[in-house]
């Protein structure tokens, strides 16, 4: 699609590299549809995180120092005498926080609306993929700063891959380059926080190609009709992700300025020490539904299958729901069970914070047990005996009724 201009500098570069036009057909042209809702801006929001916190890790990165003996004190180093190095440490550090939070957000919502159904499944394979390339980066970012959780919590997730039969301890031997955590461990880590959010970046382009290939799932989980039942992506939802930026930055803002700790470990404020360990070690929040799951099961091997399975089951989520219908909203008791799952899944968080003992311990185990249940056994049932409600024809005639019946209430 060519761009009508008369500026000769555009003229020749889109001649040469059609920028321009590909920018127009792709964020402003791009036909959205017309009702799409608040939950669809924490696509955007993913996006905005991402680029923050690569700019707030390469400027970190410059006064880093990735070695067993200076770590700890690089960082606090950021903390005290680089130049507002407290503000981007306390970005980065946090970001990480929020980036998971708008994730997960935006991941049950395309699983309530049913966003991996045919034909968008690549569409939801890619956002999975990065959903693991971000719990990578997570994980080795996590190690950095050296201090004991870092360090201890390494220690344990890394011997995770030691269960695993013949090839094990070959893994777990490269992760830490030698027999133990140490200053060759911290190096590769480094290297690869560094390397996967450029990764990431690609997967996020094939994932936004994707997107636009069939386009965006909308709230009724119906296609598009014809171009009544679309808006143009600009000027009508650009200001509408503005809008939910502008929302979030002063949320963002509140956890930097006023209780930064929150997210924080206090014990990583200590610097890492082989002789000492933690009397209890858990890792970030954002993947203590899943440190819940491992510690389920006593059987080491089987804590970390079920681990890798329930992250991988998401891959699984196009064949296991067997509804022809997309949307939630219109299937009534699909929407019960997925509400009781939202709930298991803040429990398991919770637990996953709790010493595996006692009642933690057992009703940690009854949580897992639903976290499975729902993608293997109800997902499939329900799919088959649910009656989902009437649907509406088209987009536009749902939101024309919907106009109608708010001005008669209003009238009223």
């Amino acid at each position: 699609m060519a761009v009508e201009t008369n500026n000769k500098l555009v003229k020749w570069i889109e001649y040469r590299l059609p920028v321009f036009s590909f920018y127009r057909h792709f964020l402003v042209e791009y036909p959205a549809p017309k009702n799409l809702s608040y939950w669809w801006n924490f696509g955007s929001l993913a996006g905005f995180m991402l680029v923050v916190q690569i700019v707030t890790g390469i400027v970190l990165a410059m006064h880093y120092s990735p070695s067993a003996t200076l770590a700890f004190s690089s960082v606090q180093g950021i903390m005290r005498d680089v130049n507002y190095g407290w503000l981007l440490r306390y970005i980065h550090a946090t970001g990480a926080s929020m980036f998971f939070m708008v994730v997960y957000i935006h991941l049950f919502r395309g699983l309530y609306y049913g966003s991996y159904k045919r034909p968008r499944e690549i569409l939801w394979f890619m956002g999975v993929i990065i959903l693991l390339l971000m719990m990578a980066t997570a994980f080795f970012g996590y190690t950095l700063p050296w201090g004991q959780m870092s360090f201890w919590g390494a220690t344990v997730i890394t011997s995770l891959f030691s269960a695993i039969p013949v090839v094990g301890h070959a893994i777990t031997s490269w992760l830490w380059g030698g027999y133990a955590i140490g200053a060759p461990t911290l190096n590769r880590f480094y290297a690869l926080h560094y390397l996967l959010p450029f990764v990431i970046v690609a997967a996020v382009a094939l994932h936004l190609w994707a997107l636009h290939q069939h386009g965006s799932n909308n709230p009724l989980g119906i296609d598009v009709k014809g171009p009544q039942d679309t808006l143009p992506f600009h000027p009508y939802y650009t200001v509408k992700d503005l809008f939910g930026i502008t929302i979030f930055l002063i949320f963002f803002c509140y956890w930097i300025f006023f209780d930064p700790g929150a997210l924080l470990n206090p014990d990583n404020s200590i610097m890492a020490n082989a002789l000492n360990t933690p009397p209890h070690i858990e890792p970030e929040w954002y993947f203590l539904p899943f440190y819940a799951i491992l510690r389920s099961v006593p059987n080491k091997l089987i804590g970390v299958m079920l681990l890798g399975l329930s992250v991988c089951v998401l891959f699984l989520l196009p064949w296991l729901d067997t509804s022809p219908v997309r949307s939630g909203k219109f299937r009534p008791i699909f929407k019960q069970f997925f509400w009781i799952f939202v709930i298991d899944c803040v429990i398991l968080g919770y637990i996953g914070h709790l010493p595996p003992i006692g009642p933690a311990k057992f009703y940690g185990r009854i949580a897992a047990i639903y976290y499975f249940l729902f993608f293997f056994v109800i997902l499939p049932f329900v799919g088959w005996f649910e009656r989902p409600k009437p649907m509406p024809e088209s987009i536009s005639q749902a939101v024309l009724d919907k106009k109608a019946k708010r001005a008669g209430t209003e009238k009223a």
